[in-house]
């Protein structure tokens, strides 16, 4: 596993490269979970194609470290995003992320729309007010969260999802939650619709439908649908994704 001292987050961010052909794809996980953990199964699936792939455990999560002074802000994760693909002098690189990953995603590729060959996002946060965990995430204060209320996520969680939770710093899961609830101005979605860059936007077909979906398509921007899953679609359904992802980032 590779390591860099952020000077966004003043710690240590940490990621595998996994080696393979082609122009390098950059992974992005959501809240709560770690890129380690969600998606080795994805980039070894034969469907994947060999690519090669970036996992980045974001600040707070996973294997990074997990500092108390750092606001896990979309707009500094993206920072953080952005000094790993300077580390690694990507000159061209394609980026998934997933659900608050595609926010911190979009932000990445609005800065360096340059060097994105292509942006796909899965069911990503797009407006401000965040999705249902993350209002519920930040009902109580950050305090009360860390101290009771993140132990009894992990008491009621039994999906896979809570062998990633277990190793994700509260405070970062709250701060990164009251982010995607305050949302940015214009929102992820319009700059989303407004990238130079090639874009992509992936739903599992248990969260359709949904309006955002709907209105991308008819936007004339690619859209594709994992199926036989619903937002966890790495765990759900890893060899669709990894057929989707390679489809799209080599698409003509």
């Amino acid at each position: 596993m590779f390591s860099l001292f952020s000077l966004t987050a003043g710690a240590n961010v940490r990621w595998h490269d996994l080696p393979g052909k082609g122009i390098p794809v950059v992974f992005i996980h959501g809240l709560g979970c770690s890129s380690s953990y969600e998606y080795p199964r994805v980039v070894a699936d034969p469907a994947f194609g060999g690519q090669r792939a970036i996992l980045i455990d974001l600040p707070g999560y996973g294997f990074s470290d997990k500092p108390k002074g750092f606001d896990y802000s979309i707009s500094h994760q993206a920072k953080v995003v952005i000094e790993v693909v300077e580390t690694l002098n990507l000159s061209q690189f394609h980026i998934y992320g997933h659900s608050m990953g595609g926010s911190i995603a979009i932000e990445v590729a609005r800065q360096l729309h340059e060097r994105t060959r292509k942006l796909v996002v899965s069911e990503p946060n797009f407006h401000s007010g965040g999705g249902t965990y993350s209002r519920k995430i930040i009902e109580k204060p950050e305090a009360e969260f860390i101290s009771h209320i993140y132990n009894e996520l992990l008491e009621c969680e039994t999906s896979p999802w809570k062998g990633e939770l277990q190793n994700a710093a509260p405070w970062a899961i709250w701060r990164g939650a009251k982010s995607l609830v305050d949302g940015t101005t214009p929102s992820w979605r319009d700059i989303f619709l407004n990238l130079p860059c090639s874009r992509t936007l992936i739903f599992g077909e248990q969260s359709l439908p949904d309006n955002d979906f709907q209105q991308i398509k008819e936007s004339g921007i690619s859209v594709a649908i994992v199926p036989n899953a619903g937002h966890s679609m790495s765990w759900e359904n890893p060899s669709a994704l990894a057929s989707i992802l390679h489809t799209e980032f080599y698409r003509k």
